[in-house]
């Protein structure tokens, strides 16, 4: 996915999940710009070849997008195959 389509999903799954829901996403991502494996490495860039908008995501930049739509952390759990599985919850907003 284009970083541009990333970003819509979040801001739509953002909108639609309620508080204490969870969503899960599960695939390889880089950490501070750094690829757990060569393998990931060459997924990355074969994807590249096929679209230069897509491509492995930065953990970090996921992160932040899930938090910018109130959705935070529970788990990050090693995968077979270097990927990840990453399972936000949507946070209740205070007023």
């Amino acid at each position: 996915m284009s970083l541009k389509s990333v970003q819509h999903f979040f801001k739509g799954v953002g909108k639609i999940l309620k508080p204490g829901a969870n969503l899960c996403l599960y695939g390889p991502f880089k950490y501070k710009g750094k690829y757990t494996s060569p393998s990931n490495a060459d997924f990355d860039h074969w994807l590249k070849t096929r679209d230069p908008h897509s491509g492995i995501r930065d953990f970090e930049q996921v992160l932040a997008l899930a938090s910018d739509n109130s959705m935070r952390l529970m788990a990050d759990h090693a995968m077979p195959a270097n990927n990840q599985l990453l399972v936000f919850s949507k946070v209740k907003i205070q007023h």
